[in-house]
C-alpha cells in the first residue's frame, strides 16, 4: 500500500500559521452488509469485525489510491430480500465502490441480482463456501467452490468412517444443493445416502430427526445447517447418546467461531471442513491471530468465513492499486491473477472464474474448542464451481 507523507517545511509552516487546516485525504466508500440480528447474526458478526479490522490496517498504511476507506455498514437481519434492498441502497444512494457481504446463499442470489443490473453494476466480494453453480463477473468468491470442500470431505468420511451417509442441512439453496451433489457423487463412489432432512433455519426441535438418524444407521452426518440451529441440533445429538465416537459430524458451516458459540462441549470429536484454521501453524497465521486477539481479546476466535472475508479487503485494495481506479470493471480486471499471502497461505483469484485457488482442509473440534487439522491438500486446488466431477457423476 502506498503511504501518504507530509512534507516536514508544510507542516512546520502550517503549526506556525495556527490557522490553516491539515487538507484531508478523500475517502472512498465500501459496503460492510451482512446480518447483525437474526438467526444468522451469530456468524455474520465476526466477519463485519475482522473486515472493519483490515480496513483500519489498510487506513493505517496510507489507505488506497491515496484514499481513506469509509465503512457503510448496514444490517442484513438474516432476510435475503432485505440485502437486495440493502444492496441497491450502498450503490444508488450511497454510492460505495464496493459491497463485501453476505453469508447464506440465498441473500447472494438476491445481492447477485442488483450488482448484475447494467445500470447498478457493481462488485460484490463474497467470504463464504457455497454450492457452485455459479460464476458472477460481479462477484469475487473468496470461499471454497465445492471441490474445495465438500467433495474432499466426503472422500475423507469414506475413507476413514464408512459408506452409509446421512444428509442434515438448512432448508435453503446451499444445503439442498450441496445435497444433491453429494447424493449424485456417491452414487458414483458406491456410497449410499441412508436419509436426509432439510429444517428451518431457526429449527430449535430435532427429536424427528434424531429418530430417523437412529433409524437408518448411518456411519457419518454431513451437515449443512446454518446459523442457530446448529446449537440445538448438536446438544440435542448429545443428549440422545449419539457421540462423535459413535457416529461422527463432518460440518460444512461450522467453524472456530460457531464452535465458541455452540460450545466445544458439544462438537468434541466432530469433523469439519475448510481451507483455513486457527490452529495453523505459521509465523504469518500466528501474526494474523495476534493482532486480532489485541485488538478483539483473547476470548475471541476466528473462523474461515472471517479470514476469507480478511482476504477480500487486502484483494479489492490491491486491485484497485494495480487498475489506479475504483471503477468497477477496471478493478474486476485488475483483480484476475492477483495473488495474496494468506493466513491460510497463498491464494490467487483464478481468472477463469473469479474464485480462489486454495488448499482444503479437514479438522477435527478439540476441548478448548479449537480445531486441528487431520488432512490437507498437498496442494492449491484450482476452483471448479461448476463441479465437473459432479456432472460426470450425473451423466450430464
Amino acid at each position: 500500500m502506498k503511504t501518504k507523507i507530509v512534507a516536514v517545511g508544510a507542516l512546520f509552516a502550517l503549526l506556525l500559521s495556527g490557522c490553516k487546516k491539515v487538507e484531508e485525504k478523500p475517502t472512498v466508500k465500501v459496503g460492510l452488509l451482512y446480518s447483525l440480528t437474526g438467526a444468522m447474526a451469530q456468524s455474520e458478526i465476526p466477519v463485519c469485525d475482522i473486515e472493519r479490522m483490515a480496513i483500519d490496517e489498510i487506513n493505517s498504511s496510507g489507505g488506497v489510491l491515496g484514499h481513506t476507506i469509509e465503512v457503510v455498514q448496514l444490517d442484513g437481519e438474516s432476510k435475503p430480500q432485505r440485502f437486495a434492498e440493502l444492496a441497491r441502497k450502498m450503490l444508488t444512494e450511497d454510492k460505495v465502490a464496493t459491497i463485501f457481504g453476505c453469508w447464506t446463499s440465498a441473500s447472494r442470489k438476491e445481492v447477485k441480482a442488483v450488482v448484475e443490473e447494467e445500470d447498478i453494476f457493481g462488485l460484490l466480494w463474497y467470504p463464504l463456501q457455497y454450492e457452485g453453480l455459479e460464476a458472477s463477473p460481479n462477484i469475487m468468491y473468496m470461499g471454497a467452490a465445492p471441490n474445495q470442500q465438500v467433495i474432499p470431505a466426503v472422500d475423507y468420511c469414506l475413507r476413514n468412517f464408512g459408506k452409509r451417509v446421512f444428509l442434515i442441512g438448512s432448508d435453503y439453496v446451499f444445503p439442498r444443493t450441496t445435497g444433491e451433489m453429494v447424493k449424485a457423487y456417491l452414487s458414483h463412489i458406491k456410497g449410499k445416502c441412508v436419509g436426509e432432512r432439510y429444517v428451518d433455519m431457526e429449527c430449535e426441535d430435532f427429536s424427528d430427526v434424531i429418530k430417523q438418524i437412529k433409524a437408518s444407521k448411518p456411519s457419518v452426518i454431513l451437515n449443512t445447517l446454518n446459523g442457530s440451529s446448529n446449537k440445538a441440533f448438536f446438544a440435542q445429538l448429545k443428549a440422545a447418546g449419539i457421540g462423535a465416537n459413535k457416529i461422527p459430524v463432518m460440518s460444512f458451516s461450522v467453524s472456530e467461531s460457531e464452535v465458541s458459540y455452540i460450545g466445544p462441549d458439544l462438537l468434541e470429536g466432530h469433523y469439519v471442513s475448510w481451507s483455513y484454521l486457527q490452529t495453523i501453524s505459521s509465523f504469518h497465521n500466528h501474526l494474523f491471530v495476534s493482532r486480532f486477539k489485541k485488538r478483539f481479546g483473547e476470548d475471541r476466535v476466528i473462523g474461515d468465513p472471517m479470514e476469507a472475508a480478511y482476504i477480500a479487503v487486502y484483494l479489492w485494495a490491491a486491485a484497485c492499486e494495480k487498475a489506479g481506479t475504483f471503477n468497477v470493471e477496471d478493478v474486476r480486471m485488475a483483480a484476475k491473477g492477483l495473488t495474496f499471502d494468506a493466513p491460510e497461505g497463498s491464494v490467487t483469484i483464478d481468472g477463469e472464474n473469479q474464485h480462489l485457488k486454495k488448499q482444503v482442509r479437514i479438522g477435527r473440534v478439540n476441548a478448548k474448542g479449537l480445531i486441528d487439522e487431520v488432512w490437507r491438500s498437498d496442494n492449491l486446488v484450482k476452483p471448479d464451481p461448476y463441479l465437473s466431477t459432479y456432472v460426470w457423476a450425473k451423466g450430464l
